[in-house]
C-alpha cells in the first residue's frame, strides 16, 4: 500500500488540526495546565510547525490556501437593488384649532416651518419595572438546549479597500478582527471585497456560522491616475503581492494569525469563490439601482417641503414622565 510523502502527511495533519482547534473540547484541553504533556499537544505542535511559514511575518507576505471539506455558502438573501416594499402609512396627527395656543412661522431654505404650541396631551403612566427573578431550572434547560442547537456565531469585523484597474485583476487590502482575537490581522486578497458588501452571514468551509460586518471602499486606479496626471502629478498605487490567478486566495501582510483566524479568512474566500456568480449579479443590480437613483435625483431634484412642529409644556401638577419621554 502506497503512503503519502512526509510533506503530504504533515499537510493532512495541519488541515485536521484546524478542525481540532475549532472544537470546544480542544479549547478546554488547551486551557488545562498539563496540556503540553498530552498527546493532543504533539499533534497541534506538529501542525503548527508545518504552518510556521504562514506565521512568519518578518519576511514579507506569504500566500496561503488550505482545503476544507464543507461547502461554504451565504445564508439568506443578498441585496440586489430591488426596491423594498413601501412602508405602511403612518397614522395622522391632527390638532384642533382650539388646542393651538401660539403659532410662529419661519422661512428657511425655500420652505415654511410652522412652530405651534398646543395644549398638553395626556401621557401614559411610566411603566414600573418588575424586580428581576432567578431563572427557573426549566428556563435554564431551554437555554442550554438552544445553545447546543444554535452555537454562538463568530463575528468578523473588517475594513476593506478594493483596488481596481482595467488592465489587472482586483486586489483588496483587508484588516480583520475576529471573535477572541487580541489584535487585527492585515492581508492582501485576490477577491474583490466590494462584492461581499451584500453578505451579512455565511456558513464557512469548516462548518461554522459567521456574521460579517464590513466597511469598505473602492479605488479606481485608472481614474485616479488620470486625475493626478491632469495636475502634473504621478499616482503610485500600493505594491501588490504576487497572488495566483484562479480561485481567490490571500497573503498575510501583518499580524500574528492563529489557526482559527486562518480558518475564518479561508472560509470567507471559499464563500467568495463558491458564490461568485451570485455575488456579482447582486452587485451589478445594486450598482444599476444606484446609478438610476442618481439620474432621477439629477433630473428631478427634491423640493423642500413645508413642515409643522407641535410642542407643549408638561403640566407640573400632573405625573412627571420619565427622562427621555416624548413631548
Amino acid at each position: 500500500m502506497s503512503r503519502l510523502p512526509l510533506r503530504g502527511r504533515l499537510k493532512a495533519v495541519a488541515v485536521d488540526s484546524v478542525r481540532l482547534v475549532n472544537s470546544p473540547s480542544t479549547r478546554k484541553e488547551i486551557l488545562d495546565p498539563t496540556f503540553l504533556m498530552k498527546p493532543i499537544a504533539l499533534i497541534l505542535l506538529t501542525a503548527l510547525s508545518y504552518l510556521s511559514p504562514v506565521f512568519s511575518q518578518n519576511e514579507g507576505t506569504v500566500p496561503h490556501e488550505a482545503p476544507f471539506a464543507t461547502t461554504a455558502r451565504i445564508l439568506g438573501n443578498i441585496p440586489d437593488g430591488t426596491p423594498p416594499p413601501p412602508a405602511p402609512a403612518k397614522p395622522g396627527f391632527t390638532v384642533l384649532a382650539a388646542d393651538i395656543l401660539n403659532t410662529e412661522i419661519h422661512e428657511q431654505g425655500g420652505r415654511q416651518i410652522t412652530v405651534q404650541k398646543i395644549s398638553p396631551i395626556a401621557l401614559p403612566a411610566s411603566p414600573v419595572a418588575e424586580p428581576p427573578s432567578d431563572p427557573t431550572p426549566e428556563l435554564l434547560a431551554r437555554i442550554a438546549a438552544l445553545r447546543a442547537k444554535y452555537p454562538r456565531n463568530e463575528i468578523m469585523s473588517l475594513g476593506a479597500t478594493a483596488y481596481r484597474s482595467k488592465d489587472s485583476p482586483p486586489r483588496t487590502l483587508v484588516r480583520i478582527w475576529t471573535t477572541g482575537a487580541e489584535k487585527p490581522v492585515t492581508f492582501w486578497s485576490s477577491a474583490d471585497f466590494a462584492l461581499l458588501s451584500g453578505c451579512s452571514s455565511f456558513v464557512g468551509s469548516d462548518g461554522a456560522t459567521r456574521s460579517l460586518i464590513m466597511m469598505w471602499s473602492a479605488v479606481d486606479i485608472d481614474r485616479i491616475r488620470d486625475l493626478m496626471a491632469r495636475k502634473g502629478r504621478q499616482y503610485v498605487p500600493p505594491a501588490f503581492p504576487d497572488l495566483p490567478l484562479g480561485k481567490a486566495t490571500f497573503a498575510i501582510a501583518s499580524g500574528n494569525p492563529t489557526a482559527e483566524n486562518l480558518a475564518s479568512i479561508q472560509s470567507l474566500h471559499d464563500v467568495y469563490h463558491n458564490e461568485h456568480a451570485r455575488l456579482l449579479t447582486a452587485w451589478q443590480g445594486r450598482e444599476e439601482a444606484r446609478l438610476t437613483q442618481l439620474a432621477e435625483l439629477k433630473a428631478n431634484p427634491p423640493k423642500p417641503k413645508d413642515i409643522v412642529l407641535n410642542y407643549f409644556d408638561i403640566d407640573s401638577t400632573g405625573p412627571v414622565p420619565t427622562k427621555g419621554a416624548a413631548r
